[in-house]
């Protein structure tokens, strides 16, 4: 895999809440301590390499940032270090704001 595809607040919601997908936060450690997607797990882009994400045990990789930017630039590197199909999400966190889904604080 060379490229991620983008998926929308809403999909990637109904992926994580029924178990096909994990969320990670390729933020860093101070944006994600501020705010995060609850049960979102943290992977700073500056820090990532192939197979970091291998934990992922065949289900689906949403990387998220806080607009969508980060992942977009990134996306050859994020979807090396996904052991699967990987994914951003479309306008990150601001976008799953946007939808109504919960953060915290």
């Amino acid at each position: 895999m060379t490229t991620l595809k983008s998926v929308d607040a809403k999909q990637a919601k109904q992926w994580i809440d029924s178990g096909e997908a994990v969320l990670v936060d390729v933020r860093e450690p101070a944006e994600h301590a501020a705010e995060r997607i609850p049960g979102a797990s943290l992977a700073p882009l500056s820090a990532m390499t192939p197979g970091a994400v291998a934990d992922a045990k065949g289900k689906i990789v949403v990387y998220h940032c806080k607009s969508g930017m980060r992942t977009q630039t990134n996306a050859a590197k994020l979807a090396a270090c996904a052991s699967g199909e990987a994914f951003f999400l479309e306008g990150g966190i601001e976008a799953w704001k946007r939808a109504g889904f919960p953060v915290q604080r």
